[in-house]
């Protein structure tokens, strides 16, 4: 079976670089140790040996389908959904008490690695279950978690996230699916959603949806939101089901990604679709954004996989691939000689740099990310508030530099295919159509880039990026201890001060009012603090296999820990200098794209 993640690179980023053993001090993670997880991570790599990677072409030339007024989708769903639910991984954060794994979020994301790696097709059926499950733990009564849970966690219903709408797309204040409450407490749902992934099949018995609609009355915008469970069936006193009154309407044909499907809905046609109220009336945003920040991390996740997918594909084809000789001492070229893999070729060893600095730098922040957000939510009382900052300032950036990167990194995979790389006989061409979609789920790039630069990095006086700061300054020092790290140290240093200065160019514009000029221009400085990030990531992971090789501490063979640092290096050679043409850009004193000022330039 060909390649398509590393375990080994896995391995290094959660035992040595970020040393996950150490939540087991938790009492939340008491039960478990290195060894629990590792056994875990070995079993769902022998799943998505076993099912997942191989329907993972099969997904795409059989796809999700709307017939009959059914969603066919491949049977590999239905592998999915019972395997996940027999071994507990839809619930692997959930508690104990509701049928959970209790596991760290930073072990749930490595394990999706894998699997989404493996066939990124199906993982979002199991993790939009997880994610609308642990809404209603969250925030819903006992009764709905009693009454849904334990059969979506079971992998026999299904769970999904209803926010977009036709005619508001991404603006939420703009959603008109109404909830009308009813005597017995529930309240009548009327209104459509689309792009709801996921959203019905064959293979399971219910979906709970979780749906934004506005209460009658309630006020105009987001501040009239509300969240409710809406099943697709209802449970009478029987237990038996019987309609709820939503109908799928069809699902979309996309470019990618085509073994998942992707739903519109319609709630209420007949005015007898029920929903329950989650959470306090006219709060559902608030309520939904736990779904939606845990989402991001998961497309990050997905779209970094992918691209270690096509990386591997890559690697084998270019140590396999005959062509050319190589131009050796004198300019010459010894055309007697056997024709050497492309392998070999400096341009095409660039490429397979590129990718692995993207897809290896990219796991590293969400990994890291995902621990994070363990130590905010279980760690000791006093760090919570700052392991939660971190989280929330490096969200949009673990979504958006994995989706946009990974989409160039498997660009030059095609590159390094040649024609090959377009055919639909080799793999990279449908690796290329899926992540695709990664820039657009859970907010676009443009959204995610107006929440970092709008909100992020200036919420509670900009305290999340004094904390980041202060986390790259202790990987600086490390770096430090070792000679041939120093000057690399100290680019991250430059860099970090180039961040700070553009920073505060900017901010000029939001304390003069001029608060369209301050943003203007989000997904420039997304760019410009993502390639920093990673660079901060990189350096990281420089450093401890530096560590490794000195002390002989090593786990695994010197090569791997030299081939970390080689990797680094590039990244600071080829990617890091970017941030300096993306800062020129931010501070330039012309505003060429807001209306005002440029009325006619577009006509």
């Amino acid at each position: 079976m060909a390649k398509y993640m590393s375990m080994d690179n896995l391995r290094f980023v959660l035992h040595e670089m970020l040393n996950v053993e150490e939540l087991c001090n938790l009492p939340r993670f008491s039960e478990y140790d290195k060894d629990s997880f590792d056994i875990l991570l070995d079993s769902v790599k022998g799943a998505a040996d076993q099912y997942m990677y191989p329907t993972f072409r099969d997904c795409d030339h059989d796809p999700a389908r709307f017939e009959d007024g059914k969603v066919i989708v491949h049977e590999s769903v239905d592998t999915m959904m019972k395997q996940a639910g027999e071994n507990g991984t839809i619930g692997m954060t959930f508690d104990y008490e509701v049928g959970g794994m209790q596991l760290p979020h930073t072990v749930e994301v490595a394990c999706g690695h894998i699997a989404e790696a493996a066939n990124n097709n199906l993982t979002g059926y199991t993790g939009l279950t997880n994610g609308s499950a642990n809404l209603i733990v969250t925030f819903g009564s006992q009764e709905l978690i009693d009454t849904y849970v334990p059969k979506m966690l079971a992998g026999k219903w299904g769970g999904t996230m209803c926010l977009t709408e036709p005619q508001a797309g991404s603006s939420l204040s703009d959603i008109s699916t109404s909830a009308k409450l009813n005597d017995d407490g529930s309240y009548n749902i009327v209104g459509q959603k689309i792009f709801i992934s996921g959203g019905d099949h064959e293979y399971c018995d219910n979906f709970v949806h979780l749906v934004l609609a506005r209460i009658e009355g309630a006020p105009a915008g987001t501040k009239g939101i509300s969240l409710f469970v809406v099943p697709k069936n209802r449970i009478q006193e029987d237990q038996s089901l019987t309609s709820n009154d939503v109908i799928t309407a069809g699902d979309f044909q996309k470019m990618g990604q085509r073994g998942y499907c992707t739903t519109h809905l319609v709630f209420g046609e007949k005015d007898d679709c029920k929903g329950w109220l989650v959470g306090p009336e006219n709060k559902g945003l608030k309520c939904m954004f736990q779904m939606m920040n845990a989402a991001r991390i998961d497309v990050g996740c997905t779209a970094a996989s992918v691209a270690t997918a096509a990386y591997y594909a890559s690697l084998q084809y270019a140590k396999e691939r005959p062509q050319g000789r190589r131009i050796l001492s004198g300019g010459v070229k010894n055309v007697e000689a056997e024709q050497t893999t492309i392998i070999n070729h400096p341009d095409v060893r660039r490429m397979l740099l590129l990718q692995k600095s993207v897809i290896e730098g990219s796991l590293a922040l969400l990994l890291q990310c995902s621990k994070y957000q363990d130590l905010a939510e279980h760690g000791p009382e006093d760090t919570r508030t700052q392991n939660h900052d971190l989280l929330e300032l490096l969200t949009p950036i673990a979504k958006t530099y994995p989706s946009e990167m990974g989409r160039v990194s498997i660009s030059n995979g095609l590159q390094i295919f040649g024609g090959y790389g377009f055919c639909t006989e080799f793999p990279l061409e449908q690796y290329y159509r899926d992540i695709r979609i990664m820039s657009l789920y859970e907010g676009t790039t443009g959204i995610q880039s107006l929440d970092l630069l709008g909100r992020k990095v200036v919420s509670k006086n900009g305290e999340a990026m004094k904390l980041l700061t202060k986390e790259m300054i202790e990987t600086i020092k490390s770096a430090s201890n070792y000679d041939d790290l120093k000057p690399y140290a100290e680019k991250l240093k430059e860099a970090s001060k180039t961040l700070e200065s553009t920073l505060m160019h900017l901010l000029q514009f939001a304390m003069n009012g001029q608060h369209e000029r301050y943003i203007a221009d989000a997904t420039i400085f997304m760019e410009l603090m993502s390639n920093v990030t990673i660079a901060w990531q990189w350096l990281k992971m420089a450093t401890v296999a530096k560590t490794a090789l000195v002390t002989g501490n090593m786990t695994f063979g010197s090569e791997f820990y030299e081939n970390k640092i080689h990797t680094m290096k590039f990244y600071y050679k080829y990617e890091l200098p970017k941030i300096f043409s993306a800062s020129e850009t931010l501070k330039h004193k012309d505003s060429l794209t807001i209306l005002e000022e440029n009325k006619a330039v577009l006509a």
